[in-house]
């Protein structure tokens, strides 16, 4: 067999040489001899073979792609599953291209490759950005392991509408929360070392503001002006760019009338000249023809041109800068360039990853897939991911609890738990709750089974009175409910969140027995549950869980562990609250506790009857569920919170504390949280901003003092004169359990 190391180390020791190349090298940094590198075959380039690295073709067959491959024609390819594939795709560009220059293979690992963890909406309940980065370094292994060196994840959009399906795809409405988890997926993907031939290239997406598409539909435009931009939206971007990532997708909405594709003052000024960000920027899928859509460009030649202007590297599919650039610099339209600027930094990107050296995925190795650490990852995920969001005492279930009847169309449903984007997840290797419970009960407990409807969707109500006579003869009801996995992500957006079909009679009729009844929600997106709580005696809410899912609900329900999970969204009480969040500023006529609202005002009643303040007369003011809540097994008190000094200077760093007690009877695991309010600034500020967590196990009657350290400069925001600054002034901050509760306290910052 061909040595095809050692065929491309020397035919590039040639090409060095040709050009020049055989500089010593021995004194440079890292970088410096990457940099050395790209320059080097950069300058041994055709215009051809540069718009060929800017070009990203999605696998059909290795005879169709051929062609090109062998003309320099492709960078990069999406959609390849196995090392086979990749490996012969690699032949042709390795052996069979001008240049030699190795093929980056991509695809769409989102949140797990063959071991799926929870949706990162899920991950993002955690808390627990540790177990994110290994469960991005698990994902990594085992893509890789098929010759995928890039993955288009983390999304880190901020989303405050759960109409938008893509918010499944996130880690929930907080800018600190998604930085931290959009770093940590960055890091668990890439590691250390790039070159490691497990690493996997980091694609943060999707560049920038998608989660405030109007209407919470997909693919719609955004209206963010630069100061929210820059406070809200930008932030969890860096955070993933300051942690390494490689690559930034562009994403699909345009703002202010600028798709992102097209928008200079993003790609260049922000992410590059202000950021400075090295990596290659991709656009998402036809993007760049996309421009014609959207009507800001005239035909593919008018969009290569203002996506290659704008700071586009590499275009995914759409072919446009391939067919028209060279035209575009014969009629001056770009700059050689920005030619250059794009393949210089797809070659560094590559050289980064030690594709030059490694370009071939050994396919006789082991499999790496689903071994006991991945599953067992997955497990702690999903049991950290899971939050209850009520419980009059029916869980963890008893000992002496005999007769189970469990229901619902998710209950054994293997693909459909796994969530959205899992286009390599595999059901067969999948444990649903129901063979999970039935797994760990064994003989000791009856487990009935009837899912009732056979789908979420279902509508067909005329098995529900069958199960309300079972429940009867239950000691409880499990039921399993929420949504199918292709309800929730990309173009999956809906203008209702109620439980879809039958569901909501299913629980209605069996709430109504005398039997507890547990409801287990499976989905991509908060839902209006406010009937679902009250007709349940437990609640657990479950986004959703993933390949080990059901052995984490199993051993919630049972009490085998205890859950932790904290809402990483506010769930609305009614879709016409959307979008919603805690982060809100305080409006002029904020409502008050106990508003009068719509069938209990008097007939007659006049227009200023109600106060005039802010609310809805027929939801309230408040959502169903905060930001941030999460109920244990247990109870904690949170004692008086102490601030290191009621007067900080902008360099100063203040420490806040608390003690946190447990004074249940088992032990617990509780989220503690620090809030802080910048009262009066240039411009209003949001009522509440999460500054810091921390996970905290604990005893019964163990207590715990938590700390909290925290620089004034985290208090910095784009202010009225758009700087970036801390301003001097009144403060208050809050060490809770959510968004909604807490006393504060004060500080002043001089």
């Amino acid at each position: 067999m061909t040595n095809y190391k050692l065929v491309f180390a020397i035919t590039f020791a040639a090409l060095l040489s040709s050009c020049g190349g055989n500089k010593n090298t021995s004194s440079m940094t890292k970088e410096e001899i990457i940099e050395y590198r790209v320059d080097t075959l950069l300058s041994q380039m055709t215009l051809e073979e540069k718009l060929g690295q800017m070009n990203q073709l999605s696998f059909s067959s290795i005879e169709a792609l051929q062609p090109a491959i062998e003309a320099g024609k492709v960078g990069s390819i999406l959609n390849t599953e196995d090392a086979k594939t990749v490996n012969a795709l690699q032949h042709i560009a390795v052996e069979k291209s001008r240049l030699h220059i190795p093929l980056l293979m991509s695809r769409d690992v989102i949140h797990g490759f063959k071991t799926i963890f929870p949706i990162p909406l899920g991950q993002g309940a955690t808390f627990d950005p540790a177990l994110v980065q290994k469960g991005a370094r698990i994902a990594a292994v085992e893509a890789s392991s098929t010759g995928i060196r890039w993955t288009f994840s983390p999304m880190v959009d901020i989303a405050r509408d759960a109409r938008w399906g893509r918010m499944a795809e996130g880690y929930g409405e907080d800018p600190y929360l998604t930085s931290l988890m959009g770093a940590a997926t960055v890091r668990g993907y890439q590691t250390a070392d790039l070159s490691d031939p497990t690493a996997m290239a980091a694609c943060v997406k999707h560049f920038v503001g998608y989660g405030a598409a109007e209407s919470g539909l997909d693919y719609n435009s955004t209206f963010i002006p630069e100061r929210q931009l820059r406070n809200v939206y930008l932030p969890s971007f860096k955070a993933s760019v300051d942690a390494g990532a490689l690559t930034v997708m562009t994403s699909f909405n345009d703002n202010d009338g600028v798709p992102s594709t097209g928008n200079t003052f993003i790609l260049k000024d922000i992410l590059r000249n202000e950021w400075g960000f090295n990596g290659f920027v991709v656009t998402d899928w036809g993007s760049t023809s996309g421009l014609i859509v959207h009507g800001f460009a005239t035909d593919a030649y008018d969009a290569a041109m203002k996506s290659i202007n704008a700071g586009v590297d590499m275009e995914m599919v759409s072919g446009a800068i391939l067919a028209n650039g060279a035209k575009l610099i014969d009629d001056k339209r770009i700059s050689m360039g920005e030619i250059d600027r794009a393949v210089s930094n797809i070659l560094r990107v590559k050289f980064s990853l030690g594709l030059f050296e490694n370009p071939y995925t050994d396919e006789t190795s082991p499999s790496v897939m689903y071994t006991p650490d991945h599953l067992k990852a997955a497990k702690k995920s999903a049991i950290e991911s899971a939050i209850l969001l009520k419980n009059d005492g029916v869980l963890p279930l008893k000992k002496s609890v005999k007769r189970v009847l469990v229901v619902g169309p998710l209950a054994d449903a293997p693909y459909e738990q796994m969530g959205t984007w899992v286009f390599d997840g595999e059901k067969e290797h999948t444990i649903t709750p129901l063979a999970a419970l039935k797994e760990m009960y064994g003989d000791r407990v009856k487990v009935t089974y009837m899912s009732v409807l056979d789908y979420s969707r279902d509508r067909n109500t005329s098995k529900i009175s069958a199960a309300v006579s079972a429940a009867r003869r239950a000691d409880v009801i499990l039921a399993f409910v929420g949504e199918e996995s292709f309800l929730s992500g990309e173009a999956h957006c809906l203008a209702d969140l109620n439980l879809v079909g039958a569901q909501k009679e299913m629980l209605r009729a069996l709430g109504k027995t005398a039997t507890p009844l547990v409801t287990v929600v499976m989905a991509g997106r908060p839902l209006t549950i406010g009937d679902e709580l009250a007709e349940s005696a437990a609640v657990l809410y479950s986004f959703h869980p993933g390949t080990m899912g059901g052995p984490a609900l199993a051993e919630l329900l049972m009490g085998d562990a205890s859950p932790s999970g904290r809402t990483p969204v506010t769930f609305p009480r009614m879709v016409g609250q959307e979008p919603i969040y805690y982060a809100r500023h305080q409006v002029e006529r904020p409502a008050n506790e106990n508003e009068v609202l719509l069938y209990d005002i008097p007939v007659g009643s006049s227009q200023t009857s109600t106060g005039c303040r802010s609310f809805y007369l027929d939801a309230g003011k408040d959502a169903l569920v905060p930001f941030g809540f999460g109920l244990t097994y247990t109870t904690f008190k949170y004692g008086e919170v102490h601030i290191s000094s009621s007067e900080v200077g902008v360099k100063d760093t203040l420490t806040l504390s608390t003690t946190l007690t447990n004074t249940g009877k088992v032990a617990g695991t509780e989220v503690v949280q620090l809030y802080v309010q910048d009262c009066v600034g240039s411009v209003t500020r949001p009522m509440k901003e999460l500054k810091r967590f921390r996970r905290v196990t604990l005893q019964p009657g163990e207590s715990q003092k938590v700390s909290f350290q925290l620089p004034v400069s985290d208090l910095a925001y784009w202010t009225y004169p758009m700087v970036y600054k801390v301003e001097p002034g009144d403060f208050k901050a809050w060490i809770s359990p959510n968004s909604k509760v807490g006393t504060p306290i004060s500080f002043v910052v001089k």
